[in-house]
């Protein structure tokens, strides 16, 4: 969710039943510790943290151990290394995989679940299968190991679907942006909220900071603007280096950058990285998160009950 993610968000979802995370892959340890503790004092209920294994996470992984987070995301690389730190700790651990094959090798290393993150989805995105065919797969793969599906889900009939095929919950991502606990720029989630289905792209585009790491954003006039230009390669593109905007802390950020831009930043935010699944084109309004996880379970348990009720007509 391009670092959006606020102690407020992640709090609202868990009071609503959910399971609030927050990607700590880039913080340094003093936040780190004072964002689990911060969280840790406004709810009781579980809540993640999540590593991206891009890079080395062995000291970042022992401070989510000992500050407390009750579950462990891991993304993006090879696990292996710290599930002897994770069992030691008998941390629950959750693994994001793109294959089936992968998934069985986490379910043998000891993951307590799954998260198969289909095509579809949107911010940085590790498989090119979509969510509809990776899910059985993964579910016939790992069981009876709990599966969590990523990619193109918003509503509660996006929910439904993953039960129905055999996952036992859903990880959504670009949703929870058009929420006002989402730290993302204003203009961010208008754009989501104005998006159609057709309106990102899966591309190595923005890489400044996270080279060779395929993504999902929207469409903007940077992406255009190196489409227009024949789609040179990373050093040969338009623009590139020159700052778009400007974050709170007076950072400029670059136009093919990596980071996406939350409150406070000014500038041109439309051509920034704005992370967004497919499933934007089904965001239509800004609710609150809480609320928001409400409504999702309604929506599938209405979307199940008609289901059923065609089953027995």
């Amino acid at each position: 969710m391009g670092g959006s993610v606020t102690v407020d968000l992640i709090c609202a979802v868990c009071e609503a039943g959910g399971l609030g995370m927050q990607g700590v892959s880039w913080h340094e340890p003093d936040a780190l510790a004072a964002e689990i503790a911060a969280i840790r004092r406004r709810t009781a209920r579980p809540f993640a943290v999540n590593l991206v294994l891009e890079w080395d996470q062995h000291a970042r992984l022992s401070q989510c151990i000992d500050a407390g987070a009750p579950v462990i995301s891991l993304f993006w690389g090879d696990p292996t290394a710290y599930f002897p730190k994770l069992r030691a700790a008998r941390a629950k651990t959750i693994v994001s995989v793109g294959s089936a094959d992968e998934a069985k090798r986490a379910a043998d290393l000891g993951a307590d679940a799954i998260c198969a993150q289909g095509f579809e989805a949107g911010g940085h995105v590790w498989g090119q299968v979509g969510t509809m065919v990776l899910l059985p797969a993964v579910v016939d793969a790992v069981a009876p190991l709990p599966v969590i599906a990523a990619g193109g889900i918003a509503d509660g009939r996006g929910l439904a679907a993953v039960l129905a095929l055999g996952g036992a919950g859903a990880w959504i991502g670009t949703r929870f942006l058009a929420t006002p606990e989402a730290g993302a720029h204003d203009e961010w989630k208008r754009r989501i909220m104005a998006a159609r289905e057709t309106a990102t792209v899966h591309t190595e585009l923005f890489d400044l900071g996270w080279p060779k790491a395929p993504h999902r954003v929207l469409r903007n006039s940077t992406y255009d603007l190196w489409d227009a230009a024949g789609r040179p390669p990373s050093g040969l593109r338009p623009g590139e280096g020159d700052p778009v905007a400007r974050q709170q802390d007076g950072e400029a950020l670059l136009r093919y950058s990596d980071i996406s831009p939350n409150q406070g930043t000014t500038g041109e935010i439309e051509a920034a990285c704005l992370y967004a699944g497919q499933s934007a084109g089904l965001v239509r309004d800004l609710i609150p998160a809480g609320e928001l996880v409400t409504q999702i379970c309604a929506e599938a348990e209405a979307a199940l009950a008609r289901a059923d009720a065609l089953r027995r007509s």
